[in-house]
């Protein structure tokens, strides 16, 4: 069985590709827009491309039984299309409600077997307050009690792995969380106490946070925005990660620890 990862040199593919490897894969393709630099494991076949790049993806398709697929919206019809006249069987993609919808969407309108994985916020995502973090102790933000339940990039690539290397997934859509609920104020106190520093919040009008995390953001105006429309939702966590890897999902306390390095 011939596994695809695209975005194999991404955040999540590349650890998608290391999971199959230690889950027991032996005929695994990575696509890559770069393989002079991919740095992949020995056996893995490197497919050059990209699924912005759509002529690249014939080749890369050719002979795969399944597929984990990245989130693109750009080209996701023509990525679904070739993927079907390729005969690829079943697709893993990562996608999730609003933004993403399309990517869900097109998958189930092509007709293959398909599996969702729908994750929310990464805890990657802390790193918007790490310019701060470095330079003081005072941490503004304007939205300090919105909750989420971030999870682990690795997280989901394991869950990935486990999808693509077992039967049972077709049809399934899993709701992929973190173990907790917290508030981005509460992330910000774990980020200290990972550190050894006493943090505090301070809540700042929307406006100025806006010009805050622009210093490291191309999309500050827009995230601000996304933040503000979280107020007063309060998600659940779900146990989807441990149930289908039986290992618990990663604490934020957890990626704090092992992360530090981002915030000094």
């Amino acid at each position: 069985m011939k596994i695809l990862v695209t975005g194999a040199t991404g955040n999540i593919g590349r650890m998608v590709v290391d999971h199959l490897l230690a889950g027991g894969a032996d005929d695994v393709r990575a696509l890559t827009n770069h393989p002079e630099r991919a740095a992949l494991p020995a056996g893995v076949e490197i497919a050059e491309g990209y699924l912005g790049r759509v002529s690249s993806l014939p080749a890369a398709f050719e002979g795969v039984d399944r597929m984990y697929l990245a989130p693109m919206l750009e080209t996701i019809d023509e990525v679904i299309s070739l993927a079907k006249q390729a005969g690829i069987r079943h697709i893993v993609d990562l996608s999730g409600e609003a933004h993403w919808t399309p990517i869900a969407q097109a998958v189930e309108k092509s007709g293959l077997e398909w599996t969702h994985l729908f994750a929310g916020d990464f805890l990657d995502n802390a790193t918007v307050w790490a310019e701060q973090i470095r330079a003081s102790d005072e941490i503004r933000d304007p939205y300090p009690e919105v909750e989420s339940v971030p999870i682990a990039m690795g997280d989901i690539a394991r869950v990935a792995a486990k999808v693509l290397l077992s039967e049972g997934h077709n049809g399934q859509t899993y709701e992929l969380t973190g173990p907790e609920v917290l508030t981005r104020a509460d992330r910000i106190t774990q980020i200290g106490t990972a550190l050894g520093r006493t943090l505090t919040v301070r809540q700042v009008p929307a406006d100025e946070a806006v010009q805050i995390f622009a210093r490291t953001m191309d999309t500050a105006e827009w995230y601000v925005e996304m933040t503000g429309s979280m107020v007063g939702w309060r998600p659940e966590p779900t146990t989807t990660i441990a149930d289908l890897t039986g290992a618990p999902a990663t604490t934020f306390a957890q990626w704090a620890a092992a992360n530090t390095d981002k915030f000094r």
